[in-house]
């Protein structure tokens, strides 16, 4: 059976500044469009949760991708 991954990072438009792993609720999905629909959905939320001043001050931003997953 295949199953798709959501794999997420915060990162920083700072020079010098390394992306961090989000974890997140949902980590399988049975299909590539239910992974990258929630793949926005979380990433907006989790954006506009922080503070403005903060996520200016280092330009933060999310990156993230699905991957094919094999479940046996």
């Amino acid at each position: 059976m295949t199953k798709f991954i959501l794999l997420m990072v915060l990162c920083s438009g700072v020079a010098q500044n390394e992306c961090k792993v989000i974890p997140t609720k949902e980590k399988l999905f049975d299909n590539y469009y239910d992974c990258i629909v929630y793949g926005y959905s979380y990433s907006h939320r989790i954006i506009t949760e922080f503070d403005p001043e903060w996520v200016n001050s280092i330009e933060v931003y999310t990156k993230f991708s699905c991957k094919v997953d094999k479940v046996i």
